[in-house]
């Protein structure tokens, strides 16, 4: 019988990494989707028990945004020839996923302490397939907008469907912001325009852009992902219940619901109940309640 030290699930596994110009030969056999995370690589040194996790996302506070245009990233010939396989392979997973624009972000800035500078360029979901193919620090974040939509009975939270590329992920009602037509900007009311219509197809929840207060700003830690969080005014829960059902019974196919299923949550901790989540719900929820 082999000793603990022999046995092979006491074996850590190699990790073999692989030049940037050298063509990838395996296909993730997960979506690219917004929030996903691609596996972290072994770590020969362990970290200290003592030393806490780093959180997914980060709020970004600030009182003023101002989102400028820059060009998209070059890719290089084979950085191209990947993401259109990679893409390929995803979209043979689940033909709903849609190559269609998005709004990619390039990096942030401060010009002084109560002014943030976001950068910001078109691309598409196709190009998310740049987070297995470059270092985290160099693929562009996405940015997408989320509404918080407050009944007597908690929070609005939505677990996609299988139309959708995340499918069983739970996440407030939202979704990728698209870029505006060529020569018009992108700004905080351009982003509020699109909570609304993602409220509405997602919850079948229609209201006035007007009425959305934006509530705060998350950057994902890893990729730099910023999250658009608006705050919609309390509704009741028997509404958001019967309009999400009527909107579930009226579509079909690839015309489905993108939430299959809908929950009211009051704490930060009714995520860990509910099944995989967004990186930032946790998070969000958490700053929601204890305000």
């Amino acid at each position: 019988m082999p000793s603990p030290d022999q046995h092979p699930r006491h074996q850590p596994c190699p990790v073999h990494r692989r030049p940037r110009h050298e063509p990838s030969t395996e296909i993730p056999e997960v979506p690219l989707s917004e929030n996903w995370l691609p596996p972290i690589a072994y770590m020969a040194t362990p970290m200290s028990n003592t030393t806490p996790a780093p959180l997914p996302v980060e709020f970004v506070d600030t009182q003023h945004i101002d989102l400028v245009e820059h060009p998209s990233p070059a890719l290089s010939l084979w950085e191209q020839r990947e993401v259109d396989r990679l893409w390929a392979a995803t979209a043979a997973r689940n033909p709903a996923t849609f190559d269609g624009p998005l709004v990619a972000c390039l990096g942030i800035d401060r010009p002084d302490p109560n002014r943030l500078t976001v950068r910001w360029a078109r691309m598409t979901y196709r190009h998310r397939a740049l987070r297995h193919l470059r270092p985290a620090d160099d693929v562009p974040g996405s940015v997408f907008v989320t509404v918080l939509l407050p009944t007597e009975d908690g929070l609005v939270v939505g677990r996609g469907s299988p139309v959708t590329a995340a499918p069983g992920r739970w996440t407030l009602p939202g979704g990728s912001a698209e870029p505006p037509p060529p020569g018009h900007p992108l700004d905080m009311d351009t982003l509020r325009q699109h909570a609304t219509r993602e409220l509405a197809e997602e919850t079948g929840i229609h209201i006035p852009d007007h009425e959305l207060r934006f509530w705060g700003l998350t950057r994902g830690r890893r990729f730099g992902s910023l999250g658009f969080h608006f705050l919609d005014p309390p509704r009741p829960s028997a509404l958001a219940q019967h309009q999400h059902a009527h909107l579930s019974m009226s579509g079909t196919g690839q015309d489905a619901a993108e939430l299959d299923k809908i929950a009211l949550v009051s704490s930060a901790g009714h995520t860990t109940r509910l099944g995989p989540c967004a990186d930032y719900l946790h998070q969000v929820l958490g700053r929601y309640f204890s305000a």
